[in-house]
């Protein structure tokens, strides 16, 4: 295995290709602005369809699940199969659930839409997160910022699209966004062309033999370390779900901003996310990743807990400060995950940004319920002590621990 390994990590480039992971960095942007939006045309779907706030989480719901339970089976496949062209391909089901949005005019047919955008975005996570692997070098912490960065700013684009499109033109202004889809698949095609001549120096898993020394005690801490990392993701997910898709609600209705008005903060929230994404990886680098995945969430918690009972006045910079402490841990939960079951890039890519904000979807729909059934101002209230869960990041492995058990495979 020592031999095998070694001959493997010599042919991996040295060099950051910087080009391609600026390149699947601006799709990832595309991608999740196609996702972003969904949760953007809620205000306007609640008041031209009478959706109630439990069928808003419902498709949320849906658009996360779709996409989540697939992420670590296409990462699964991909990391045993050589499948390149699924990026172009999958962003092809996305560019259909686009056109669905803009024309559905029915419950149903809007969660039939939302399915076709969660499948593209299920092929491309595991995938362009595993690009941005290769394309890393000996810079593999940027790398996964530079990518992730992508995503969340176009998750933060949904505000926007509110505003200045749904507004204005309503529910067809998402045939817009076909041109994302479009534009994504142009992009793919090149990336993929690259990704094909960049196999022979990642080969996948069955041609890496495993080390037999590794020990089911080991095992055993991996899988626990695993499970408690895919509950921290969970639980920073079920806020920013209860953030992002009500509290434009609870400003509507608590400080009777309008739509418009609510987007703003909104807005500031999400831009504050990218900061924080971006800043993390560095950031980790210096305080460890363990470390900045406790303090991304434990440094939320009280900002979090005074948020629903403040002035507007403070809204803002509190929105700016949870955003960007929150999302300090985005991408270095990514690569800890990597660290700790190295050779599985794209199920471990799945795992965690997959399923584990599949399960925070669920958030989506359990908050929409407490919002139906209490308030809107008592949903914002419970939310407030989610972050207090990432007190269980003290059950991590240390970084020096996982470095050891990557000397000892």
């Amino acid at each position: 295995m020592a031999v095998g390994t070694t001959k493997v990590s010599a042919q991996k480039p040295a060099a950051t290709m910087y080009s391609i992971l600026f390149m699947i960095g601006f799709v990832h942007l595309l991608n999740d602005s196609m996702q972003a939006v969904i949760p953007a045309i809620f205000p306007i779907l609640e008041r031209s369809m009478g959706l109630s706030f439990t069928q808003l989480g419902w498709i949320a719901f849906t658009l996360n699940m779709t996409s989540s339970i697939m992420q670590p089976v296409v990462g699964w496949y991909t990391d045993r199969s050589t499948s390149p062209y699924l990026l172009p391909l999958g962003m092809c089901a996305s560019l259909v659930g686009m056109l669905g949005i803009a024309f559905a005019d029915s419950f149903p047919y809007i969660i039939l839409s939302v399915i076709g955008i969660g499948l593209g975005s299920a092929v491309f996570h595991p995938e362009g997160s595993r690009v941005a692997y290769m394309a890393a070098g000996n810079r593999r912490g940027l790398a996964q910022s530079i990518y992730q960065v992508g995503g969340n700013t176009g998750t933060s684009l949904a505000p926007i699209m509110t505003a200045l499109v749904f507004v204005p033109l309503g529910q067809f202004g998402a045939v817009w966004f076909t041109s994302f889809a479009a534009i994504a698949i142009f992009v793919l095609l090149y990336v993929s062309g690259w990704y094909s001549r960049q196999l022979v120096n990642f080969p996948r898993v069955p041609k890496v033999k495993q080390k037999k020394n590794v020990t089911v005690t080991r095992k055993k801490k991996v899988i626990f370390a695993m499970i408690v990392l895919i509950f921290l993701v969970f639980a920073r997910s079920w806020y920013f779900s209860g953030i992002g898709n009500y509290y434009q609600f609870y400003l509507i209705e608590d400080y009777g901003l309008s739509i418009r008005q609510a987007q703003i903060y909104l807005f500031i929230f999400l831009v504050a996310g990218v900061l924080g994404t971006f800043f993390g990886g560095p950031l980790a680098d210096r305080l460890g990743k363990r470390n900045m995945i406790f303090w991304s969430l434990a440094g939320t918690a009280p900002l979090a807990l005074i948020l629903p009972h403040v002035e507007l006045l403070l809204v803002i910079p509190l929105f700016f400060l949870i955003g960007f402490i929150l999302n300090t841990s985005f991408s270095v939960t990514v690569v800890y995950a990597q660290e700790l079951v190295p050779g599985r890039i794209g199920m471990v890519s799945g795992l965690i940004v997959g399923l584990a904000f599949g399960m925070g979807a669920l958030g989506s729909v359990l908050l929409g319920k407490m919002a139906d059934v209490t308030s809107i101002s008592f949903t914002m209230l419970a939310v407030s002590f989610l972050p207090l869960l990432g007190l269980f990041t003290m059950l991590l492995p240390k970084d020096e621990t996982l470095e050891k058990w990557a000397k000892e495979v």
